[in-house]
């Protein structure tokens, strides 16, 4: 029978308990295990069966149990330690507040817009990589006290749950999630709901935002499910990723300019300052500079001093090095949408996300070249991801070599707190009094002064909790299937002290989920070995609409049904983050094989790492940067084979070669107390070196000194009158630069000079209507290919200039010659302003015709 209407009782607290609630209603408990610990001792069977949600254990607990606990001094007391370390949490000084002190370009608030936010398995509102990353992004941003609101939306099916038919076929089905039940407040006014409008082909869409408190960050979140809206529109955020082209180009409209605008509501009912800095986490909230735009026009600035005055302060990153990852829309459904974007041109709009470049498809907007049109700072999540992203985008900036291509890289990282094994983290917690002494509150060299025996023994528990977890989903996976057979050998499923290798991805096929299955037999020896066996944990979704992911996990889960392999290689359905915290801890190897370079950064690997698991993987992503043989082993990449077939056959190879070799050896190396001390110096080294490096709060660090604090400093330095001066100087130069041309150039020394002797330069230039102040005219050196192409570039400005009328001009200089080998050299024109933040900000450059 369906109900007509849902109705939530919420629970009545003794007084000497209401803290609990708000403790309940901030999610800093999903990291804070002292918290953790707290509501689990409310009712111990209770909180298993809540799922470790506060809010479900606290509306379900016995009233009369509340009452004990009211009267128990002891608890009453842990609540009141509790509330006050929290009070404590939200108010102290840390990391930024120092920083702040001590650089004036600190912003005093950043917005950080992402289409999905994976915070706490209680707040289901993620896919996979992208949203975990933003999570940890804001949990770590609390933690060191950064200033960031988060802005997103809700979604009220989120992501799908999966399971499996008979035949191990995804399937996928989407609960309907309650706000009320989760927590999250709504945002009010005088009593009201808050709400905020935004244009949708040619109607008004309305949205209420609802609020999660992330520690000390909140996180603003739409619903256009209210009853202002045609059902149509309540729908707009129904699921994350669902729906076609036009649904989702409806769900990144409400993110990017509802976004905005509900954040400006937030900050009114609030009182908290307006964001500097706006940080656009992938191109699905790229819109956000549009709206951005269109409040300073309404202030009265035109389209180009409005550009000028938001892109100073805005960042953005981009996520996938995957071309077929990357949002595009068809330019008509987006001419449709802001046909009457007033006071913004259409013209304009388009041109934003025009794919106007070398190999660009003209008929289709790009989110990210938007994101990068419009963000003054862009990066990658991992150094070789930015190298690929420059490759990737070159065509935007013509006439730079790759190396200048103006997107930087801050490595992903992951939230410590949240992911590392509690248990671990009492070991490499720092003596009290000393926390400060480490900005990340732990000692990650700790473990070197841990006895061999009380890590071996902590990790065996380890594996044994990722067995109980997995033995427990594995049956409810095999009933819900309806598979023959019984059930009796789930018991006998994985083992605690056997080699443990998890493997948990999205279903995307570069990703390549089944290269452990191009030997079976081979595989199949490996997981059986009479006394070196291993056993494999795999996890992970496909898209909904990735009939390949799809296909890819059924040769999965159909290996892993045979009778030969299914005690020791399980495969998990359902993969998400109360999996993933005991899977991480209780894996000895995590393996990771995409296609190199397609994996942008692969942020599984650093959780693995820091619970003392060893990477074996591909040179992709950050283990190509931080890659260490006392941390892992690398799976060399192999292409330089061009058929795909034959690459998957050598890298798998190779794979099944590291695990017999040199894996399996070490794993078993036993001393006399059964203690493997080569592996235990592995869990030491790999927390040790790779510790520091991985961490989210590592990251945070580096966006606010690489690009929060330069983005507020540029937006704080541009008023009005010098945007438009900008805006007019962008305007002339790009009408004359047409006109320029590089007539002549010429170097002394003939075809060979000696290391260390000055090389003389002399070009003449034309720059028609432009002054040698509009432009800087460079020599350009580097390495020649076999193409007689540059390579490894370095370019310096001419150091004089001299008129020769009629627009054209002489310039010279003389440059140390400080390597040897064959070099070569060009000249470059190039725009040069005070106020650009790189040379190729303008995409022009002019180079010799021959």
């Amino acid at each position: 029978m369906r109900a007509l209407r849902r109705l939530n009782v919420h629970p009545v607290l003794p007084e000497a308990l209401s803290p609990l609630a708000t403790l309940a209603r901030n999610l800093r408990w999903s990291w804070h295990t002292e918290t953790q610990e707290l509501f689990r001792s409310v009712d111990p069977q209770l909180w298993e069966a809540a799922g470790h949600d506060p809010l479900r254990l606290l509306a379900q607990v016995d009233p009369a149990r509340l009452q004990v606990l009211a009267e128990d001094r002891r608890f009453v007391r842990q609540v009141s330690l509790r509330e006050a370390d929290l009070a404590e949490y939200l108010s102290a000084d840390l990391w930024f507040q120092r920083h702040a002190a001590e650089n004036p370009a600190a912003p005093a608030a950043i917005g950080y817009f992402s289409a999905e936010f994976g915070v706490s398995d209680v707040l289901p509102q993620y896919s996979g990589g992208l949203g975990i990353l933003a999570g940890d992004h804001l949990k770590a941003a609390s933690d060191l006290g950064v200033p960031i609101v988060g802005v997103g939306l809700l979604y009220r099916h989120g992501y799908f749950r999966q399971s499996l038919d008979a035949g191990g076929w995804q399937q996928e089905r989407y609960p309907l999630l309650d706000p009320s039940a989760m927590p999250l407040t709504l945002l009010t006014a005088d009593g009201s709901p808050v709400t905020v409008e935004v244009p949708l082909h040619g109607r008004t869409l309305q949205a209420q935002i609802w609020v999660a408190q992330v520690g000390r960050v909140p996180l603003l979140m739409l619903d256009s499910d209210i009853e202002a809206n045609s059902e149509t529109d309540r729908h707009v955020t129904d699921r994350l990723y669902g729906g076609g082209a036009d649904h989702r180009l409806a769900q990144e409209v409400l993110l990017g300019i509802g976004g905005v605008r509900a954040l400006r509501a937030w900050c009114r009912v609030s009182g908290h300052p307006a964001p500097e800095v706006y940080h656009a986490n992938e191109g699905h909230a790229g819109f956000l500079g549009l709206e951005r735009i269109r409040e300073q026009m309404a202030a009265g600035h035109d389209f180009d001093s409005a550009l000028e005055l938001t892109r100073t302060g805005n960042v953005f990153t981009t996520h996938t090095p995957v071309p077929a990852g990357i949002d595009r829309f068809d330019r008509a459904m987006v001419e449709s949408q802001f046909a009457d974007f007033a006071p913004l041109p259409l013209e304009r709009v388009l041109a934003l996300g025009a794919e106007d470049y070398e190999g660009g498809d003209p008929s289709r907007f790009n989110m990210a070249v938007m994101g990068f049109r419009l963000g003054q700072r862009a990066n990658g999540v991992s150094r070789l991801h930015g190298e690929v992203s420059r490759e990737m985008f070159s065509g935007l900036w013509p006439g730079f070599d790759t190396t200048e291509v103006p997107i930087g890289s801050i490595t992903n990282g992951v939230h410590h707190p949240t992911w590392v094994h509690p248990a671990l983290l009492k070991l490499l917690e720092l003596p009290a009094g000393e926390e400060e002494m480490a900005p990340d509150g732990y000692d990650w060299d700790a473990l070197q002064h841990v006895d061999a025996d009380t890590i071996w023994t902590m990790k065996r528990r380890m594996r044994a909790d990722l067995v109980t977890m997995a033995r427990q989903r594995l049956s409810a996976s095999v009933r819900q299937r309806g598979l023959p057979g019984g059930t009796e050998w789930i018991s006998r499923a994985l083992d605690p002290g056997v080699l443990t290798l998890g493997f948990a991805r999205r279903g995307a096929s570069y990703k390549r989920l089944t290269l452990m299955l191009r030997d079976p037999e081979r595989l199949i020896r490996l997981l059986n070995h009479p006394t070196t066996p291993i056993q494999i944990v795999v996890a992970g979704k496909a898209h909904p609409a990735d009939d390949t992911g799809k296909s890819l996990i059924q040769q999965m889960v159909r290996f892993a049904d045979r009778e030969d392999v299914r005690e020791r290689l399980v495969f998990l359905p359902d993969y998400d983050i109360s999996m993933a915290r005991l899977l991480y801890p209780g894996c000895d190897v995590w393996m990771n094989n995409p296609l190199r370079p397609f994996e942008a950064c692969g942020t599984s690997g650093m959780k693995a790492a820091l619970n003392g698991a060893a990477n074996l993987s591909i040179r992709d992503g950050w283990w190509d940067e931080w890659s260490d043989p006392r941390c892992g082993w690398d799976i060399p990449s192999a292409e330089s084979i061009a058929d795909p077939d034959q690459r998957d056959a050598a890298e798998a190879e190779t794979l099944y070669s590291i695990i017999e070799n040199q894996v399996v050896p070490r794993f078993y190396d036993r001393d006399v107390n059964g203690v493997p001390q080569g592996w235990v110096r592995l869990i030491r080294d790999t927390i040790s070196v790779l510790g520091p490096k991985v961490l989210a709060s590592r990251m945070v660090r580096d966006y606010v000194t690489g690009l929060y604090d330069p983005a507020a400093v540029a937006a704080r330095g541009l008023d009005g009158e010098q945007a438009e001066a900008l805006a007019a100087w962008k305007r002339r130069v790009r009408a004359g630069w047409p006109q320029v041309k590089v007539l002549h150039a010429e170097s002394s020394g003939g075809q060979s000079v000696e290391v260390g002797r000055p090389l003389s330069f002399t070009a003449q230039v034309h720059l028609g209507e432009l002054s040698p102040e509009d432009v800087e005219v460079q020599v350009v050196t580097g390495d020649l290919d076999g193409d007689d192409e540059l390579r490894n570039i370095t370019s310096r400005a001419f150091t004089s200039c001299s008129d020769l009328g009629d627009g054209t001009w002489r310039y010279a200089a003389e440059l140390p010659v400080r390597q040897t080998g064959s070099r070569g050299f060009t000249v470059r024109v190039v725009p040069s302003h005070p106020r650009l933040s790189v040379a190729a900000e303008l995409g022009l450059a002019t180079l010799p015709d021959h």
